[in-house]
C-alpha cells in the first residue's frame, strides 16, 4: 500500500518532492513510538530535545512543501510527458503531497510492526519474504481493479524496463545491508538526503521537471529535522551503551571474591 500511494503521489508532484518527503519516515516513526509508548520522551536529556526539535522542524517543512509552491527556481526547456501535465494544477499538487505524507505514515507504521515482529521471530529472511509477498499481492489486486486497459501492462520502452529493474532494488538493498554491517545505521542515514540532489538532477534532465521555491525551503527544513532526529537517536543509543557498560563494570566489582575461588 505505501508503494501504491507513493507512485500516485509522484504522478501528481515530482520525484524530487517524493524524495524530500521520504525523510519524514523517521520523524513519523518517532511520533508513533511516543504515542504507542514504545519509546520514552524525557526532555531533560539533549537527545530527546534534539528529536523533539527535529520533529517540529521536519513537520513544518512538510507543511511548507504542501501548502506553498512558490515561484519556479529551476526550469527545464524540455517538454514534459503529457501524463505529467496535472503537475501544473495546485489541487493535484496538494493531493500528491497528501499521498506522499500517507506513504510516510504507512511506512512508519510498518516499521513499528516489523520491529515488534522481529523481537518474536528472529528469522529476518522469512519476515522480508512475507513482507514482499503480501505487498506484491496487494499491488497486483489494486492494479487489476484500477487499471482496466490491458495495453497498460505492456512495456513500451527502455525507461519503463529500467524503472522496474530499479524498483526491484536488489543491488541497492545489498549495498545498504553491507554498509549497515560495516559502518552502522547512522552512517547510512547520513547519506539519505543526498537522494534529493540526485532526484533534482535526474528529474531536470530526463523528465523536464521544474523546481519550485516552496520545495527548496520545505526540503531544506525536512533534511534539517531528519538530521536532528537521527543525531538524537544516535546520542540516545550511545548513552544507553555507556550506561550498560558502566553497570557491567559495577556488577563485576561487587562480585564476592569467594566466587572466584575454585574448590
Amino acid at each position: 500500500m505505501p508503494q501504491i500511494c507513493a507512485y500516485a503521489g509522484i504522478n501528481y508532484t515530482s520525484p524530487t518532492l517524493a524524495t524530500a518527503i521520504g525523510n519524514l519516515i523517521p520523524v513519523f516513526t518517532f511520533l508513533l513510538a511516543i504515542i504507542l509508548r514504545t519509546e520514552k520522551l524525557d526532555l531533560r536529556y539533549i537527545s530527546s530535545k534534539a528529536k523533539s526539535i527535529g520533529t517540529i522542524i521536519a513537520i513544518s517543512g512538510a507543511l511548507v512543501v504542501t501548502l506553498y509552491r512558490g515561484p519556479p527556481v529551476l526550469m527545464s526547456q524540455k517538454t514534459s510527458d503529457p501524463s505529467h501535465q496535472l503537475f501544473s494544477k495546485q489541487s493535484n499538487w496538494l493531493i500528491g503531497c497528501l499521498l506522499l505524507l500517507v506513504t510516510c505514515l504507512l511506512s512508519s507504521v510498518g516499521n513499528i510492526f516489523q520491529a515488534a515482529i522481529a523481537k518474536e521471530h528472529a528469522d529476518a529472511l522469512s519476515i522480508v519474504f512475507f513482507y514482499s509477498l503480501f505487498g506484491t499481492m496487494q499491488s497486483a489486486l489494486l492494479s487489476y481493479i484500477l487499471e482496466k486497459n490491458p495495453s497498460s501492462w505492456k512495456l513500451h520502452n527502455g525507461i519503463e524496463i529500467a524503472a522496474i529493474a530499479v524498483s526491484v532494488a536488489v543491488l541497492r538493498n545489498s549495498i545498504v545491508t553491507w554498509c549497515l554491517r560495516e559502518r552502522g545505521p547512522v552512517f547510512v542515514a547520513m547519506y539519505k538526503p543526498l537522494g534529493i540532489v540526485i532526484a533534482v538532477a535526474m528529474g531536470f534532465v530526463f523528465l523536464g521537471d521544474t523546481l519550485y521555491l516552496g520545495s527548496v525551503i520545505g526540503a531544506s527544513a525536512i533534511v534539517a529535522g531528519f538530521y536532528a532526529v537521527t543525531w538524537g537517536q544516535a546520542k540516545e543509543k550511545e548513552t544507553a551503551d555507556t550506561n550498560a557498560g558502566d553497570f557491567e563494570t559495577v556488577s563485576s566489582q561487587n562480585t564476592p571474591l569467594l566466587q572466584n575461588v575454585q574448590v
